[in-house]
């Protein structure tokens, strides 16, 4: 949106921007967590910016997986869920 604004740059889709990410994306993490990102990307195209705040993280692990013990079980500690989550972010913006 900033550079719509400064620069009269074309804005891009949230699916746009999703889809330019997500080779970034696959090459930086591993199947498992692939397949959380691209379903929280999968959010963030039909929801909105907001799919992406830290307090988020956790309804969306429980939409994804039921309980939060079987996301930490697929993903990994809750220290590194936490990472993963704001770090792939980097790809969007």
């Amino acid at each position: 949106m900033l550079a719509y604004i400064a620069f009269a740059l074309p804005r891009i889709t949230r699916q746009e921007r999703a889809d330019k990410a997500t080779p970034s994306i696959h090459a930086s993490f591993g199947e498992k967590q692939r397949a959380f990102l691209d379903f929280v990307l999968s959010q963030y195209v039909a929801e909105g910016l907001e799919e992406l705040d830290r307090d988020k993280l956790h309804p969306l692990l429980r939409l994804r997986y039921g309980a939060l013990s079987d996301a930490i079980l697929d993903l990994g500690p809750a220290p590194e869920i936490g990472k993963m989550f704001v770090s792939f972010q980097q790809f969007l913006y």
